[in-house]
């Protein structure tokens, strides 16, 4: 049976801390000049409705360091944009290359990709969930604190696809998530849910002081995130009150460390002092996409 990676969900705990082992040895192997070939002869179409840098620089890089190589397809100069049904793109692909990286509008875009390949589907971005992100998140965490287990992080902006995303993960990692968001920009109701069923330790508040009170961990996001940019004016109105600033992170445990997944918009949803501070991880974050995502690479297209 077929592996993919659509959401954080799709690996169990004991598969995560394989991943980030086999991440934390990939890392050193790098810093060391190690080459490792283990995926020659492998290829991944990586297909972009949404435009990308850390996600194609990261998966690029990812499959050329492991020995093989990755296909850069823009979705407007493929077949799908004219009306080609993904299930013939799907199929069609699973006959040329090993996997594929799919980075989508909407969800169900990928669901159906994953449904009609017979070939490893990575979900790199979706309205719903954004688990590769995750995985750099949690490797950054441990490198950081050692374990997650009741580590206690704070959620503040958006509810998006991060957040989702990070909400589940929560299931995996034993990490208790305060999120605070405006009214009308929650994280999914049914993600919420299905992460408090399966054990995971969630709290929804508004105001971000009480969510990073005492929190060991704050993450954001940018406020718009593409697609919602009709949307502009309203959303730096509605959360003006809701950036990482040194004043909301004086609230926090005293060694709280900071991550952003990029791009950031300083002066919005963080401060530029934050982000350049010492408390920020934000650049080890974005770094450990590569070191992720390239063990994650082995786990799906690997013997």
């Amino acid at each position: 049976m077929k592996k993919d990676f659509l959401s954080i969900l799709d690996i169990s705990k004991e598969q995560l801390v394989q991943i980030l082992k086999e991440a934390k040895q990939l890392k050193t192997d790098k810093k060391k000049g190690k080459v490792n070939d283990i995926l020659r002869g492998k290829n991944l179409a990586m297909i972009f409705e949404k435009s990308s840098t850390r996600t194609h620089i990261s998966f690029e890089v990812g499959m050329n360091e492991l020995g093989g190589h990755a296909l850069f397809l823009n979705a407007r100069d493929m077949q799908i944009w004219r009306g080609e049904e993904i299930r013939d793109t799907a199929r069609a692909a699973s006959r040329y290359v090993s996997g594929l990286m799919i980075r989508a509008y909407k969800h169900s875009t990928i669901e159906e990709f994953a449904r009609h390949a017979t070939i490893p589907v990575i979900n790199g971005l979706s309205d719903l969930e954004h688990p590769c992100q995750l995985l750099a998140d949690i490797m950054t965490i441990q490198e950081h604190f050692g374990s997650t287990r009741d580590l206690k992080v704070a959620w503040v902006g958006d509810g998006n696809n991060v957040c989702n995303s990070l909400i589940l993960s929560t299931v995996l990692t034993g990490m208790e998530v305060t999120v605070s968001t405006p009214k009308g920009y929650e994280p999914a109701s049914d993600i919420v849910k299905k992460a408090k069923t399966m054990g995971g330790k969630i709290t929804l508040v508004r105001k971000p002081e009480r969510a990073v009170k005492d929190a060991e961990v704050i993450i954001t996001d940018t406020w718009i995130s593409m697609g919602d940019d009709d949307e502009r004016e309203e959303r730096l109105r509605v959360f003006a009150r809701y950036t990482i600033d040194a004043a909301l992170l004086k609230l926090a445990s005293p060694d709280a460390r900071v991550l952003h997944c990029l791009p950031a918009h300083r002066g919005q949803e963080i401060a530029d002092e934050v982000m350049e501070g010492g408390q920020s991880l934000v650049w080890d974050e974005a770094e450990n996409r590569l070191h992720a995502q390239k063990a994650l690479l082995i786990r799906l297209l690997g013997k």
